[in-house]
């Protein structure tokens, strides 16, 4: 395969072919090398990011941090903002004003060393249909310096980490959706960055392919890598994320660990109550204590929402049961992600 078929700065963020040839990037192998850097416990940090399109604010006084070694799920509508601040993150783009730090490291000011710290895996990306995937895996890893020993090592990790060894020399355009989604994580992958950014990688995978992506992006953050990752499907960023922020028409509206916005947005608890005996009784005293709300008589079921907490919960339980109600079975609603994202977002796009 002709290195002059692609360009670096193609290579490095995963862009179509280039008529240009690569250059030789020993003079900024050893810049990376000689400048060395730490950053603090935070390996993301958006510090008030906005990036305008005209009269269009995609993303407006965005902040917010992700600790290492920690999974940061990114959501909101369609045109809220989440793939502008990725690609700003990517060093893609500029923010129009604001600046974003990765390992440490500023996309505005350092975006060559943020690149080598840094794996990407966009919603859309090329893949070469004429090459095989080991051919694939190995141009980036040339693209990213990697020679000798460590390429080969590195290729091997990949192959056998995302599942698609057994595939190496299968061209390509042969691949299924959800291969080309594991062979795209590999090529995040393939210069052990220390942050990794994925745009929707669940997008179009089967059940099976979704749990085999989610247990990958727990065992990387488990190896102490960092992770911003979007999705629609908050079900599995719920059980995947340690933070969460939610985005709306290029605001964040709420950020923190999930228990933590469940349980700032949920005021209300959702109870059902069955009750063997008197059921109207019991929901007419029920309705008259303070912070029921909208009950609901179903046979022996009161269903109503109740503001308060577990205790609260526990005592009027045992409030029923004092006054004569044979209570048989209890069960609480906690709001989900989902519940929360529909009660914080209004549904607007830009």
């Amino acid at each position: 395969m002709s290195q002059e078929k692609f360009s670096k700065s193609d290579a490095l963020m995963g862009g179509e072919p280039s008529a240009e040839p690569l250059q030789d990037d020993s003079l900024l192998r050893s810049a990376v090398t000689n400048r060395v850097h730490v950053a603090e416990d935070d390996c993301i940090e958006m510090r008030r990011l906005h990036r305008f399109f005209g009269e269009t604010r995609a993303v407006d006084d965005v902040s917010f941090s992700v600790k290492r070694g920690h999974v940061f799920g990114y959501i909101g509508p369609n045109g809220a903002g989440k793939t502008t601040s990725m690609r700003i993150l990517a060093t893609l783009d500029l923010p129009s004003y604001g600046d974003a730090l990765v390992d440490g490291f500023s996309v505005v000011n350092d975006p060559e060393y943020v690149r080598r710290r840094l794996g990407f895996m966009p919603d859309a990306f090329g893949t070469y249909r004429d090459v095989n995937c080991q051919e694939y895996l190995d141009f980036f890893a040339r693209a990213y310096g990697l020679v000798g020993r460590e390429r080969n090592a590195r290729l091997k990790w990949v192959l056998h980490f995302t599942g698609t060894k057994g595939m190496a020399e299968k061209p390509i355009r042969g691949l299924s959706k959800g291969m080309k989604q594991r062979l795209c994580l590999g090529r995040a992958l393939i210069h052990d960055p220390t942050v990794m950014i994925l745009d929707e990688p669940a997008a179009g995978l089967d059940p099976r392919a979704r749990i085999d992506l989610r247990r990958m992006i727990r065992e990387l953050a488990d190896r102490g890598k960092t992770v911003l990752i979007s999705s629609h499907i908050l079900t599995e960023l719920a059980e995947m994320c340690d933070t969460v922020g939610i985005i709306e028409q290029g605001r964040l509206l709420a950020t923190g660990s999930v228990e933590e916005i469940q349980h700032e947005q949920a005021t209300h608890r959702e109870l059902t109550i069955r009750i063997l005996n008197d059921t109207n009784q019991a929901a007419q005293e029920l309705q008259a204590r303070p912070g029921v709300q909208q009950l609901i008589v179903d046979g022996q079921l009161i269903r109503f929402e109740f503001e308060g907490e577990v205790e609260d919960q526990a005592a009027i339980v045992a409030w029923l049961v004092s006054r004569g109600f044979d209570v048989a079975e209890v069960s609480s609603h906690k709001k989900s992600l989902e519940d929360v994202f529909l009660h914080v977002t209004e549904g607007l796009v830009q």
